[in-house]
């Protein structure tokens, strides 16, 4: 539940704390936003006689709290509270769910679903339009497939993307035809539907151990209502921070000043170069293995440039979705001539990010390297669909799947990561996150559980340029989380020492095992600037 109260100090003691100020920390001591002591059982004696709360943590771990660098929140509330498709075991189930929900919400303007996956089915195909029509009783349908780059729709809303780009009579809308008919969906959301939306994803972050998000928006996927009113509920109400970036082009200094207006942290986040894998807009540099074309460029080189220069010039933080390899080059291409109009120091120092930034070779990878690019990537994405049977090897072929989402070249070459979700694309699960990270389907491209848990927690902040968070050590922002969990333990990407007990000796702290099979922790406690916003209740 949330603490309303102000924060005051708080003693955490008789646990396990992941700090780089102690690899043995036992304790720890809040004053009210701030962390203000971090140190042994026996040294904490000395504060619970002055503290104003003291929490028996029995042996639980504390850690600092995740950081979510890639999320859409209405859209993830709106899933977790709507038509959920991504459990749907085929086409027939699908269809039944859609007419259950449609029967059970009788006044709703639209209908609204997400996370239809035709290749898990047996069908291999989505419902026809024709299908859909009878499930909804011929009422407006929006059903976004589980990569949010294509979308099913009744007929009662696909007509408003009848002469666009992207739209087919009988098959999943794309391109300009989805933006159309996804604006159209969420603009008959009310605004009390909406912010209901926000609040269940918020709750639900807190709940699993997450106090920032990265609000990933865009005139192509929300609308500025949407950012400014969760901008402004995140603000007023307790439970996680939220960053919100607005995914607009930029060609003058002129259109920072809009951005600015609406309270985003730059003009980044999904602002298209392509599309996705799964819906066969990611741009290639070779035809797809399943489909004779090479999928959706949506900005040019000389116009990634033209924003990068003016984001730079602005002091404003610039950045794109990119998947394909095409894609990755456009980006590298734009980023290196708008360093040459204004210096690379100048480019490095803004820290622009790369949304999903998935097919990667050396050459691209030391192009991020170079220019201090940031990768905000989404390991279950991996987890969901890699491996030589997934869905990227059937878009791909083996070999070409193979080097998707290399994430221990990028670390090697120094390249920052912050992980994040892309919710509702793949759920909000940040232990998850680092598991399908260290357990990569491909071990070439394993990190360890140490290197991915940083890049979910200061790496997302780092990704929005700030330094001082993330970690766990005096003058830190007290955003933390506390855990049931089991043995403590340092895991490698390499299988033949995959886990050991931490030595002593080696002033390394243990985080809990994440072997597949295991357990994941649960968050007892979630902690926000000094406030309680999650707590689990006692079982």
């Amino acid at each position: 539940m949330n603490d309303e109260r102000p924060p005051g100090t708080v003693l955490l003691r008789n646990g396990s704390v992941y700090s780089p100020a102690d690899p043995f920390a036992t304790a720890m001591v809040t004053d009210g936003a701030t962390v203000a002591w971090i140190g042994s059982e026996g040294a904490a004696d000395g504060f619970a006689d002055s503290v104003d709360e003291v929490v028996d943590l029995d042996g639980a771990l504390v850690t600092p709290a995740f950081t979510d660098a890639h999320v859409h929140t209405t859209s993830t509330g709106l899933a977790l509270t709507g038509l959920d498709l991504g459990t749907a075991t085929g086409l027939a189930d699908a269809l039944a769910r859609v007419a259950a929900h449609a029967a059970a919400r009788p006044d709703d303007q639209v209908l609204l679903g997400h996370g239809w996956d035709e290749t898990r089915w047996p069908e291999r195909r989505p419902p026809s339009r024709a299908e859909l029509d009878a499930a909804c009783a011929g009422r407006p349908l929006y059903l976004s497939r589980t990569d949010v780059h294509s979308a099913l729709a009744s007929t009662a809303l696909a007509h408003v993307a009848r002469r666009l780009d992207g739209y087919h009579d009988d098959a999943p809308l794309t391109r300009d035809a989805h933006h159309a008919v996804r604006r159209a969906a969420l603009a008959a959301v009310s605004p009390a539907q909406r912010a209901d939306a926000q609040r269940a994803a918020l709750r639900h972050a807190a709940s699993q151990g997450i106090a920032t998000l990265h609000e990933c928006a865009g005139p192509d996927i929300s609308s500025q209502d949407d950012l400014t009113g969760l901008l402004a509920l995140a603000a007023a109400e307790p439970g996680p921070r939220v960053f919100g970036y607005w995914a607009q082009a930029v060609s003058r200094p002129a259109d920072l000043d809009a951005i600015r207006d609406l309270g985003a942290l730059g003009a980044a986040g999904d602002l298209f170069v392509d599309g996705s894998l799964g819906s066969h807009t990611a741009c290639l540099s070779g035809p797809y293995a399943d489909a004779d074309h090479t999928g959706t460029a949506y900005l040019t080189a000389e116009r990634i440039a033209d924003h990068v220069t003016v984001c730079t010039e602005g002091g404003v933080q610039a950045g794109f979705h990119a998947i394909g390899d095409a894609a990755v080059a456009a980006v590298l291409d734009g980023v290196r001539r708008a360093a040459a109009r204004v210096g690379v120091e100048r480019v490095r120092a803004a820290r622009h990010r790369v949304e999903h930034a998935e097919m990667l070779d050396a050459a691209a990878i030391a192009g991020f390297a170079e220019l201090g690019l940031v990768a905000s990537v989404q390991p279950a994405f991996d987890a969901a669909w890699g491996g030589d049977a997934g869905m990227y090897a059937d878009r791909l072929g083996a070999d070409r799947a193979r080097g998707l989402n290399p994430y221990a070249a990028l670390l090697k070459a120094g390249v920052p990561l912050a992980l994040g979700s892309d919710s509702p694309v793949t759920p909000l699960d940040p232990w998850g996150t680092v598991r399908a990270a260290a357990f990569h389907r491909t071990p070439e491209h394993r990190i360890s559980v140490r290197a991915a848990f940083t890049a979910h927690t200061r790496g997302g902040w780092r990704a929005i340029r700030r330094d001082d968070a993330g970690t766990l050590v005096p003058g830190a922002p007290a955003d933390y989380a506390v855990w049931g969990t089991g043995d403590l333990v340092v895991q490698v990407p390499d299988e033949r020492v995959a886990n050991w007990s931490t030595d002593p000796r080696s002033g390394t702290p243990g985080l809990p095992d994440l072997t597949p099979g295991e357990p994941l922790p649960r968050a007892l406690r979630t902690v926000v600037a000094g406030r309680v916003v999650h707590e689990r209740p006692n079982e």
